[in-house]
């Protein structure tokens, strides 16, 4: 119970920050600007950046990853500005006490395209339906067949290579939960497991790549991509959400 309140710390440092990243999303703005308004606030709690250093091609250089339009994930903050009818994916993990708070939202640049609404709509849809299915009992596969079914429905598809995973003092941790997948198999679900669920859905083919900065994940047809997460805790009383404000 106590490492469980310290990861909701986390968690609710990490809905902070993520919200003031959002409040600083509009058009003219750079990708480092909202990343600045996110360091802003994990600075004022204290709290350490997760994803800062990150192992891999190189260390990541940045608290947050910023993702427009056709990147999926760990899009670098720079000097892009945001234009209106831009997509943005902010995605941001806090470190409290030891303990990890991980989640991710993308939301629109000034006013966006219908197709890209519903993008998004889908995509946070997905996320819930398989938070829904975060009960002692039931198997990571049953969380996977439920956001796949939400996506697939809606004539999106779920990308294969990025998945959630579990999260507590590391970032990524067993189990890992795909986007996609076959209810009643992979490991059953305890009582004190704490999983990012994070669907990463394309508008166009499912199929991305990496681009020359070694981070950046793109769609390979250039077609929007939306990603939404959140930290997500297994109790007797069903899912808790700890990463919600």
């Amino acid at each position: 119970a106590r490492d469980l309140q310290a990861m909701r710390s986390a968690g609710l440092v990490n809905a902070q920050a993520l919200a003031a990243a959002v409040s600083a999303v509009r058009p003219g703005v750079t990708t480092a600007d909202v990343n600045a308004a996110a360091v802003e606030v994990l600075r004022q709690h204290g709290a350490g950046m997760a994803f800062l250093g990150y192992p891999g091609p190189y260390p990541y250089p940045a608290a947050t990853c910023i993702s427009v339009n056709d990147e999926l994930v760990h899009g670098i903050p720079g000097p892009r500005r945001l234009q209106a009818g831009d997509i943005v994916s902010i995605d941001c993990g806090s470190v409290v006490d030891g303990f990890v708070g991980d989640s991710a939202i993308t939301v629109g640049v000034g006013e966006i395209a219908e197709e890209a609404q519903r993008l998004l709509e889908v995509t946070c849809a997905a996320l819930f339906a398989g938070i829904e299915r975060m009960r002692v009992g039931n198997r990571t596969g049953d969380v996977s067949a439920a956001i796949q079914s939400v996506v697939e429905r809606a004539g999106f598809n779920v990308v294969r290579e990025y998945t959630g995973h579990g999260v507590g003092r590391a970032m990524h941790e067993d189990p890992q939960v795909p986007n996609y997948g076959q209810a009643g198999t992979g490991p059953t679900l305890k009582i004190g497991m704490v999983i990012a669920i994070e669907p990463m859905i394309n508008a166009g083919r499912a199929d991305v790549r990496s681009l020359d900065d070694g981070w950046t994940v793109v769609t390979s047809d250039g077609g929007l991509s939306a990603h939404f997460e959140h930290t997500v805790a297994v109790t007797e009383d069903g899912p808790r959400i700890l990463t919600l404000e």
